[in-house]
């Protein structure tokens, strides 16, 4: 093991204020410390005068979701308390993906008061000579055409204005989350055990316990990370604090993209004080693109997401 400094430079960033750029859709990407997204919180027009920083670089949260490590594939701008990482040796970036990981695991190390700030560049990483060969067998080619949507046809415009509201209880039967406690999980299991959490799908582990819910199904955290919709494609079970969405309509993933990024847009009106219980997700709306009839026009909602990055993964 070396320290972070014997194979990477460390700097700070640019320690720019995202509320005081101009925001543009094929902009120059925005890098937060957030944990999200490869760690671009938005896009944003070229500052006169300043150069983006370099792609090829690591970006690392010194503070925030601390320890947070993406490798930028093109120039960039960043935020407050964020390093950037430049290779002092040759590496390609399946190895840079790699040092990603090993950086992300000393998370636990850090907190909102205790940041990575002065101690990063003395982290102990593996050695070049230190990486697992899979790294480099695998990577180079696991990745490809990642980003592929299935249709390359233009994305259409969004014109909500147009759409019309429905009532949840319309479109879903909502129930309550059930299963075991985080406390009783083994580590043994195959069943997908969905918590409150908003990042990985919502899974937190397996269970033993035979499921509890169908799969092709759509879960809404009432707590926690209130609003945040997961699409689960497999039978699982789950805890209280997670609703389970049960459709009145034929779903499928694509579909489940589009209702999920909806449902996440209510999260504004809900909170720790003011939880989104079953009740007021029944009669809470949503609104949807309609067909003539007036009825929800699932087709076109699924053709929208084909055009999209990374649709092809669905």
């Amino acid at each position: 093991m070396i320290p972070v400094s014997e194979i990477f430079e460390v700097r700070y960033g640019h320690s720019l204020e995202l509320n005081a750029l101009r925001l543009q859709s094929d902009g120059i990407p925005f890098v937060s410390r957030t944990a999200k997204n490869n760690g671009v919180a938005a896009r944003v027009a070229r500052i006169k005068g300043l150069e983006p920083l370099p792609a090829g670089t690591i970006t690392v949260a010194g503070g925030g979701s601390v320890m947070e490590s993406f490798l930028q594939p093109e120039p960039y701008y960043s935020g407050f308390h964020l390093f950037y990482l430049t290779p002092i040796v040759l590496m390609e970036d399946a190895q840079k993906l790699f040092y990603c990981a090993c950086l992300r695991a000393n998370k636990y190390r850090f907190n909102y008061g205790r940041q990575a700030n002065r101690t990063l560049p003395d982290l102990l990483i593996p050695s070049l000579d230190q990486i697992p060969r899979w790294v480099n067998e695998v990577a180079e080619y696991a990745l490809k055409g990642e980003n592929a949507p299935v249709d390359f046809s233009p994305t259409p415009l969004l014109q909500p204005t147009h759409w019309k509201m429905f009532r949840y209880d319309e479109l879903f039967e909502i129930e309550r989350g059930r299963g075991p406690r985080i406390k009783e999980l083994t580590g043994f299991g195959s069943t997908p055990f969905i918590t409150s959490i908003d990042s990985n799908n919502g899974l937190t582990g397996y269970s033993a316990m035979p499921p509890c819910h169908k799969g092709n199904t759509i879960t809404v955290n009432r707590n926690g990370s209130v609003a945040q919709a997961f699409y689960q494609p497999r039978p699982f079970c789950s805890t209280e604090d997670v609703h389970v969405f049960n459709p009145k309509f034929q779903l499928n993933a694509l579909r489940a993209m589009f209702l999920c990024a909806l449902i996440e847009k209510e999260r504004y009106r809900f909170g720790y004080g003011r939880k989104w219980g079953i009740e007021r997700m029944n009669r809470s709306e949503i609104r949807l693109p309609v067909r003539t009839d007036g009825t929800p026009d699932w087709e076109w909602m699924e053709n929208y997401i084909k055009t999209l990055a990374f649709s092809a993964q669905l």
